[in-house]
């Protein structure tokens, strides 16, 4: 049997070299026909190609691969995509002409093969959707997602990334920024999260190096393939990363970073973590493609300032006064971001002694709030978020939620517990 024009065994063979890592090499011919595709869609299109995201999406890889090799046109394309049932819009069979135009000269099997076989060299492994250890965040990129990951690293790194902050920054950080990123970064991982960053110079590798040096688990993405690292003056720290935590990238081994694969690695950073954070950046910094992408994803998005003297702090204040970016300056505030994604448990506690109200059938979230609050100081919102570690809107729900109760009160200067 042939796929792609290859013997079932020898693709088999490849895509086997690149599952190992993942936890699970493919069970039958159908399933490395799909990695072997997906493979092949990460050489084809370009990361975050929309056209390509919806072929596969509405075709499965395989077949939308196999279209693309029979030489379909554009209207034969939509057409199978209409009998899908997505909904489509009135000018696809002209985006898929064009797509056609960009894919045909890059269709070679032997670039797929050589992929594969420097992946397996490299000890690097293919994820697609279906794995356990997906990082399902990016998901939310709709089409413009990945259709498969190359990563090198260790498993416990990728099932971590539902828990992450991502700490961004500019490259040429000054004393300050560098500081402020590693407080950051180590009081994060004393917290219990994974560092996401794109392994640059400046505050991303302040962020990676932080992170190792506190024994905590970090994930860089790069803009190339994972076995050619950039910039080459992080070779070292990549080799850390790549070992003790993960690198990750959309683009086959060999690949080389170019500016348009940057700014796409950046809508993954954006998307893996759970919130992202500027830490220092000027008025037209790359990291404020990344913000953009964390706010466009609906994201928790925070910013530190800086002097306002610096030109290496304007895209910070920049984006605290013109895109409601969370003023953060600790490790505490930064995780406070992220408050609401916390598991909401109902704790079935007994009535602590001289407390009437007791603790039973509260979420944690409101057992928090309760502790933050005062029988005598009124305290504001900000106060008692600041307190509890939550972000404002987890507190306003839990406020609403014990004022329901009884047991807190709203007065002109902020919130106390009732007597």
């Amino acid at each position: 049997m042939m796929l792609f024009g290859l013997e079932e065994s020898t693709v088999v063979a490849l895509t086997g070299g690149v599952r190992s890592t993942a936890g699970s090499g493919p069970a039958d011919a159908a399933a490395a026909a799909d990695v072997f595709a997906r493979a092949a869609w990460t050489g084809i299109s370009e990361p975050g190609d929309g056209a390509a995201g919806l072929l596969v999406q509405g075709l499965g890889a395989g077949p939308a691969l196999t279209a693309v090799l029979d030489l379909w046109t554009g209207a034969r394309l939509a057409g199978a995509l209409a009998a899908t049932g997505l909904p489509l819009t009135d000018d696809l069979q002209a985006l898929l002409e064009l797509a056609l135009q960009r894919w045909r000269p890059r269709l070679s099997s032997a670039e797929v093969i050589r992929s594969l076989q420097q992946a397996a060299r490299a000890s690097a492994g293919l994820l697609v959707p279906t794995d356990a250890h997906w990082p399902s965040g990016v998901d939310d990129l709709a089409v413009h997602a990945p259709i498969a990951l190359w990563w090198r690293g260790i498993p416990t790194a990728l099932t971590a990334l539902s828990n992450s902050i991502a700490l961004v920054g500019a490259r040429a950080a000054t004393g300050y920024g560098e500081h402020v990123t590693m407080e950051a970064s180590a009081g994060l991982v004393d917290r219990g999260f994974l560092i996401v960053s794109g392994a640059a110079y400046g505050i991303d590798g302040m962020a990676h190096r932080a992170a190792l040096a506190s024994s905590g688990l970090t994930v860089a993405f790069l803009a190339g393939g994972v076995d050619r690292f950039y910039p080459s003056g992080h070779d070292a720290l990549l080799s850390r990363i790549a070992t003790m935590g993960a690198i990750i990238s959309e683009l086959p081994c060999g690949a080389a970073p170019t500016k348009w694969r940057f700014l796409q690695r950046n809508r993954l950073i954006a998307a893996a973590s759970a919130a992202t954070v500027v830490l220092e950046a000027g008025w037209r910094s790359g990291s404020l493609n990344t913000a953009g992408h964390a706010a466009a994803l609906g994201r928790p998005l925070g910013a530190v300032p800086g002097p306002v003297t610096s030109p290496t702090s304007a895209g910070c204040h920049r984006l605290i006064r013109e895109y409601d970016a969370v003023c953060v300056s600790t490790a505490a505030e930064m995780a406070e971001l992220v408050g609401e994604r916390m598991l909401r448990l109902t704790l079935d506690l007994p009535p602590a002694d001289g407390d009437t109200a007791g603790f039973g059938g509260r979420t944690s979230e409101q057992v928090r709030v309760f502790d933050a609050l005062s029988t005598r100081a009124a305290r504001s919102v900000t106060d008692i978020a600041r307190r509890a570690g939550l972000s404002m809107s987890a507190v306003q729900g839990s406020l609403g939620a014990l004022d329901l109760e009884g047991v807190v009160r709203e007065k002109e200067t902020g919130w106390v517990r009732g007597r």
